[in-house]
């Protein structure tokens, strides 16, 4: 998978040796007090008092996200020497080094070859330079495949990716840091590319097709097509696509990392390719955003491979629902009823509540047959979650206080952070039918919670736990480490979540 920017080590004594191609570009670090490291203000020489010399004049105090730029500085090799602040935002903080590395891409400009002073007081260690490497390769990201003619303003001009070297005093270490930081970045940008795609492009044959491609990596892939799903009994997802000329799949994900016999961790993903909203049909204003309808199952299928890349040991199931959702002369209408694959029924109040019946299936069809230690679903489930917590947090949805607190955790760890929805008896009354065992939709109200109300039907005594990630995986506002419309939201959490807390 190519990127935009290529990070690599190198020792702090070629720092300024000449370099092979191109204008070099020298990145250095000032904190609170403006200090330069010791070994960056050695190698800048006379230059280093540019930097106190030219703070106060241009109102830079060494705050996160601000820099000091100098072109041709006097004495060094470099065409461009870029000061950034690394003074956290509140007093007693740590220094959030995966922003800084997102702060540290955007002020690159067209610039094709850069090195990184690594110096700090406190010599950073090999998970905060991992942190500054991974926030190098999120910013950078970009989706333009499809662009014939490319933006000149403040890139590169060719498509080589900028080469980008962190210098330290232990360049074997960093290197190791940086390998580690490209395998999850690459997994990231997976999600991002899928969510990224056009329908045209990504439906649920060709998504199952990406997902098969793990298999070089050793992940275990299982692809289920119609006949196989209708002997399941899978017949609420099957009706989710059944107005589509595109037919369903259900993919399996396995990585056996951890010791023969431990119960699996599930993750299952709602990838609904292209969501039209089916008979009750969306509005024409913004439908386009609904190939992004498949987040979750993006965010598992890169998961998978960064568990799969860093060998975790651990044995983690995933597992994506690929449906479309269109209004054709088969498609379901208000007022069926299905039976789920569960024996449930379900009464059909709207057809663009499809999402929930895509996991249904999926997740009754994971607990039993993995009896997985627990589930974990994400899916871009309610525009409700939107008008709950906006674009900063997820939903969290639980019936299990530990794994709710786990991915609270992680969530702090990365930035993908995780908010807590109530859950009640109160709740599970809006989604009762007079025709059927359950419907799909409680109304307007609450409907985010009676969303997860409705999946908690289908996951027996599992400890599980839905993420309502509408607001975070698509569209989300650019910020120092996503540029991109698709975020990728949910592969950093998870794996931090594995790695934390459920790794033997």
């Amino acid at each position: 998978m190519s990127a935009a920017l290529s990070v690599g080590a190198l020792p702090l004594s070629d720092v300024l040796a000449a370099p092979e191609k191109g204008a070099l570009t020298l990145i250095a670090f000032a904190g609170k007090d403006l200090a330069l490291g010791a070994e960056t203000a050695r190698l800048l020489g006379d230059a280093a008092g540019l930097v106190a010399g030219s703070a106060e004049f241009a109102g830079f105090k060494g705050k996160i996200g601000t820099a000091l730029e100098f072109l041709a500085p006097a004495g060094l090799a470099a065409q461009k020497l870029i000061v950034l602040g690394t003074a956290p935002d509140k007093d007693g903080e740590a220094v959030d080094y995966l922003r800084l590395g997102g702060v540290a891409a955007a002020k690159l400009g067209k610039a094709k070859l850069a090195r990184v002073i690594f110096d700090f007081a406190a010599q950073p260690d090999a998970a905060a330079v991992g942190d500054f490497a991974l926030g190098l390769r999120l910013r950078s990201y970009k989706f333009d495949q499809f662009k014939t003619k490319k933006a000149k303003k403040d890139e590169p001009e060719n498509d080589d990716p900028v080469e980008v070297a962190l210098a330290g005093p232990d360049a074997g270490a960093i290197g190791a840091a940086i390998g580690a930081a490209a395998d999850l970045a690459d997994s990231v940008d997976l999600a991002r590319r899928l969510v990224n795609l056009p329908p045209n492009l990504l439906y649920p044959e060709s998504f199952a097709e990406e997902a098969k491609a793990l298999e070089s990596l050793g992940v275990e892939v299982e692809i289920l097509d119609v006949p196989a799903m209708e002997k399941l009994g899978m017949r609420a997802l099957l009706g989710v696509g059944q107005g589509s000329a595109r037919p369903s799949r259900v993919v399996i994900l396995r990585w056996n990392g951890g010791k023969p016999g431990d119960a699996p961790l599930a993750f299952v993903g709602k990838g609904v390719c292209f969501d039209s909203g089916g008979v009750s049909i969306k509005p024409g204003a913004g439908m386009e955003d609904m190939k992004g309808d498949m987040g979750g199952a993006a965010a598992v299928t890169g998961l998978l491979r960064a568990l799969a890349l860093r060998k975790a040991k651990a044995n983690v199931v995933g597992a994506l629902g690929l449906v479309e959702n269109m209004p054709d002369g088969a498609a379901q209408r208000p007022s069926d009823i299905v039976t789920a694959m569960s024996g449930a029924t379900i009464e059909i109040i709207n057809t663009d509540a499809e999402g929930r019946l895509v996991l249904a299936d999926v997740l009754w069809h994971v607990q039993s047959a993995y009896k997985p230690a627990f589930m974990i679903d994400l899916a871009t489930l309610t525009g409700a979650i939107l008008v709950s917590l906006g674009q900063d947090y997820a939903g969290l949805f639980s019936n299990n206080d530990a794994l709710a607190e786990n991915l609270k955790k992680a969530g702090e760890a990365t930035g993908e952070k995780v908010w807590r929805m109530p859950m009640g008896a109160a709740y599970e009354k809006m989604i009762e039918s007079k025709f059927a065992d359950i419907k799909n939709t409680g109304g307007r109200y609450a409907g985010s919670i009676t969303a997860a109300h409705f999946l908690q039907h289908f996951v027996n005594d599992t400890p599980w736990a839905h993420l309502d990630i509408a607001g975070t995986a698509m569209g989300s506002p650019a910020g120092d480490l996503n540029q991109s419309w698709a975020s990728g939201w949910g592969v950093r959490l998870l794996d931090r979540l594995v790695r934390d807390f459920y790794e033997g």
